[in-house]
């Protein structure tokens, strides 16, 4: 029997609406201790998103490195599975990788390729071991996938043989990205075939948006290509006995119960708020799966949104809301406040202010939701915040030309942003700059 845990989209150093989370990432960390300890659990899998951003703060990466020294000290047989999600650096996941390798943990952050096309497939197979030392399982340790390590150059000799089954390739960004994706899975799930012995598992790990996956719209940044990035479950075949997945803040399942997103520990925007956020226990007896469990993470901060509704029913609200006095600040609950307003209200946020006088919560976002009135400017009014850049790009370019932009536009937009990204993740290999 082979028990491990798998968890995903730690975000470690997130800003939320400008405020720090490093005691909720603490509380987290030290629950998730005690509870691999309490299981006795043989692996640890972390399905990309360690990071908030991709050049993380000291302390950001202090939390991760703390949990991996006190996990081999409080389990020293336990293997630790990392791999980079979109908002991490490959280069900075792998950089202390020979010193944590010493700590049983194998940190994943970039594919790579032998000279003759192929994928490097045998650096991403991970052994997971039990109490005994004995390999259980292998774990396909697949990071998230940027597009020019997927498409273009690097492919392009391995492209001119094909491979029975590939997805048809042709100029449309989306169904090279996608193509390249799909080869990439292939060959690994091909090597661990080869590799792996009777009576052994196969456990496949990918940051990656599968289609029909219930999203977040609020907080999880499309991957690249507008969303359009989205792969099938069928690229994961029967004998693969568990598939740990990240990417979606929503622990869900894809299709069989084998196939899951654990979700996100702790809720990453007032959105998330409605649902439970946990991680997924795995058991497998030699080559299958015998048990999913889902285990609730406590919210160490509570996240309250009040509204939307008059001020005078919010106001009510706000009055009724419980709050512990007791609590460090560093722990009093997150607000949000939603107000419909029938007309401008100027002293709007004293007046919610003064609601919350001594009262220990934390007011961070004040929505003010103005009526709708047909041919008027406010009906074009929008929160930049609930924006992404992409939707944001589609609405300048019609505002400027008096139409939407077409897909090749779009296609062009989608390159150069991940471009950016790509460059920030290349820059966060330097040393700190940070004060």
């Amino acid at each position: 029997m082979l028990t491990l845990i798998h968890t995903a989209d730690w975000h470690l150093g997130q800003s939320f609406h400008g405020q720090e989370r490093h005691a909720e990432h603490r509380a987290f960390l030290a629950w998730l201790l005690d509870m691999l300890e309490e299981r006795q659990a043989d692996a640890l899998l972390v399905a990309g998103d360690i990071f908030d951003v991709v050049n993380p703060s000291l302390r950001a990466q202090e939390l991760l490195y703390d949990v991996i020294v006190s996990a081999h000290e409080r389990l020293p047989r336990l293997d630790i599975v990392l791999i980079a999600g979109n908002h991490d650096s490959g280069n900075r996941i792998e950089l202390p990788a020979p010193l944590m390798r010493r700590l049983r943990t194998h940190a994943l952050g970039r594919v790579s390729w032998l000279d003759d096309g192929r994928l490097d497939a045998q650096r991403l197979l991970v052994p997971l071991t039990d109490a005994a030392g004995e390999t259980r399982a292998w774990c396909l340790a697949l990071p998230f996938l940027r597009p020019a390590e997927v498409t273009g150059a690097a492919q392009a000799s391995h492209d001119a043989e094909g491979e029975p089954g590939d997805i048809p390739v042709n100029d449309a960004p989306r169904n090279d990205y996608v193509a390249g994706i799909t080869r990439v899975h292939r060959q690994l799930i091909e090597a661990a075939r080869e590799r792996r012995e009777p009576g052994q598992a196969l456990v496949a790990m990918s940051h990656a948006h599968l289609h029909g996956a219930a999203v977040s719209e609020a907080s999880e940044r499309p991957i690249v290509i507008g969303g359009e990035e989205s792969i099938s479950a069928a690229l994961f075949p029967p004998e693969i006995a568990y598939v740990a997945l990240g990417h979606l803040h929503r622990a869900q399942h894809v299709g069989e119960p084998r196939i899951r997103y654990s979700g996100s520990p702790l809720p990453l925007d007032f959105s998330e708020v409605g649902y439970p956020h946990q991680v997924v226990a795995v058991t497998l007896d030699g080559e299958t799966l015998t048990d999913t469990q889902a285990i609730t993470v406590p919210r160490p901060v509570a996240m309250h949104r009040i509204g939307p509704g008059p001020l005078d029913r919010v106001l009510a609200e706000l009055e009724a809301l419980e709050e512990d006095p007791a609590l460090e600040r560093e722990l009093w609950p997150w607000l949000e406040v939603r107000v419909e307003l029938e007309a401008p209200i100027p002293d709007l946020r004293a007046r919610v202010e003064a609601a919350l006088k001594d009262k220990a919560l934390r007011l961070l976002r004040l929505e003010r939701r103005l009526p709708t009135v047909e041919g008027d400017a406010a009906t074009d009014r929008v929160d930049l915040a609930s924006l992404g850049p992409r939707r944001l790009f589609e609405r300048t370019w019609e505002s400027r030309w008096g139409e939407a932009p077409s897909e090749a536009v779009l296609a062009d937009f989608d390159r150069l942003r991940q471009e950016v990204l790509d460059a920030d993740d290349t820059d966060a290999a330097a040393p700190e700059a940070r004060p």
